[in-house]
């Protein structure tokens, strides 16, 4: 037999063992590999691109809480359809609904984040999961119908229990992206963050690094060194990812701060192509530049409480002081911990720790208005997470009587600083935020004499320095 005629007869049997495949499993892999290929179509560059699909893309966060919500509706009513025919019924409609909204939710987060130039492993991971997620769902389907249609109901729950899982893990990157990293763990009892995510910051919160390193670092460097941009392949959102370096290799070199690639960087003219931070960002001050070459010199650790030879009085500090006992009030303030809208979340078991004002749920329409509500409790507020809201100059007037404020948050706000001056009898004040807004060199200048407030960050505002010697971002000692 000539080597044609045994190529032909292969062939006809790769062809015939082809027909036996269902069709069905054909056009589910033909499916996987059209949604697998997505991301190739908008490959992530960390370029902006046209303003049309960041309008689309910005839909992405509307449309991505369809498959959520039916994704968790699907066990429920299949559980429930094993008495009732028509909830398994709905349950095969709902799963159908989940997986095209899921496929929707990806095309306009590829648009949001190839529009806007957005990168970093978060990116990459909350992608990554929702294509994963997607394909899982075709799998179901076709999985679903062999189990309607004979009694092979564990194959079929243990793919739901992975996309479940799934769901959970891509979530949980979407929502880092929205606020932060560390929204889930920023308030964790410390015992249990070192066990759930442990890093050099959590477990030695005391540190050296932890106060006076990582901080300069999260307020300059990680808007493009951090989860949503890795701008040379290089991360500063943790000890552990400064450590590892970049492209170019280790950016700290433990004893050597002279041959430490980022004290190198930030320590260039500011003219030079190669200086840190770039984009016009506001620059670390020459105090913050010698805490992080001392540290460096005393061999870069993660846990050490002290450097040789810098004494910062805030080692010294005392504990703030109780704001008294709310007990009295704690029935209106579970009924607001309950609410969709604005919330009173205790810091601590110890009423005396005080309250802290979050806004998350409800920042779109919080007002002045609503903030006056909360005057009642103005006495135990240490904190309030007012950015994003619709507060402006007239609510501020209100927080001047929050006399144990000791951070407020009024980033991307109406807030032009007419008013500000009114915050500087809060005594307690030392961290405010004004990112975005509307303030000038003016009206914040009542704070230039304030030792208490050390940490005031006014980065894209009319009032950000555009020189070493003033500290537009700064977090003073």
């Amino acid at each position: 037999m000539s080597a044609a005629a045994k190529l032909g007869d292969a062939g006809r049997v790769v062809l015939r063992r082809a027909r036996r495949i269902p069709r069905v499993w054909v056009s589910t892999v033909c499916a996987a590999i059209v949604i697998a290929i997505l991301p190739f179509l908008f490959p992530l560059d960390g370029k902006a691109h046209a303003d049309w699909m960041q309008f689309l893309g910005r839909f992405h966060p509307l449309l991505v809480h369809l498959p959520i919500g039916f994704i968790v509706l699907l066990p429920l009513l299949e559980f429930a359809g094993m008495k009732r025919q028509s909830l398994r019924d709905a349950a095969g409609f709902v799963l159908w609904v989940a997986f095209a909204s899921c496929v929707l939710a990806i095309v306009f987060g590829l648009l949001l984040a190839y529009g806007s130039g957005e990168i970093g492993s978060t990116v990459t991971g909350h992608m990554r999961g929702g294509i994963v997620l997607a394909i899982e769902l075709l799998l179901l389907l076709v999985v679903r119908q062999s189990w309607l249609a004979g009694p092979q109901p564990r194959s079929f729950f243990i793919l739901v229990t992975i996309v479940l899982v799934t769901l959970a893990w891509t979530a949980h990157h979407g929502g880092s992206l929205t606020h932060g990293s560390d929204y889930l763990t920023r308030y964790m009892p410390a015992t249990l963050k070192r066990f759930v995510a442990p890093s050099a910051v959590s477990a030695h919160p005391h540190s050296f690094f932890a106060r006076h390193v990582y901080t300069v670092l999260d307020t300059k460097c990680v808007a493009c060194h951090g989860t949503n941009k890795e701008q040379g392949g290089l991360r500063l959102d943790s000890y552990e990812s400064l450590m590892a370096g970049g492209k170019d290799g280790v950016v700290i070199a433990p004893r050597n701060p002279d041959g430490s690639l980022l004290l190198k960087k930030v320590t260039l003219p500011p003219n030079d192509p190669h200086f840190m931070p770039a984009e016009g960002r506001t620059p670390l001050t020459p105090e913050e530049i010698a805490r992080i070459r001392a540290w460096v010199l005393a061999g870069a650790s993660s846990d050490a409480t002290s450097v040789p030879g810098i004494f910062i009085a805030e080692d010294q500090e005392e504990a703030p002081p109780p704001v008294g006992d709310y007990s009295g009030l704690m029935g209106e303030i579970r009924q607001m911990q309950q609410s969709q809208g604005a919330k009173l979340v205790s810091v601590s078991a110890n009423p005396s720790d005080g309250l802290i004002l979050r806004t998350t749920d409800a920042a779109a329409s919080f007002d002045d208005a609503q903030l006056a509500k909360f005057q009642r409790f103005a006495p135990f507020i240490v904190e309030a997470e007012l950015g994003r809201t619709a507060v402006t100059d007239a609510g501020v007037e209100t927080l001047s009587q929050f006399t144990n404020l000791r951070a407020l948050h009024l980033e991307d706000t109406a807030v032009s600083g007419r008013t500000l001056a009114k915050l500087s009898s809060l005594s307690q004040l030392s961290y405010l935020n004004l990112s975005g807004t509307k303030v000038t060199s003016e009206g914040i200048a009542i704070f230039k004499n304030k030792s208490s407030l050390r940490h005031l960050h006014l980065f894209n505002t009319p009032a950000e320095p555009v020189s070493t010697a003033e500290s537009g971002d700064r977090s003073t000692q």
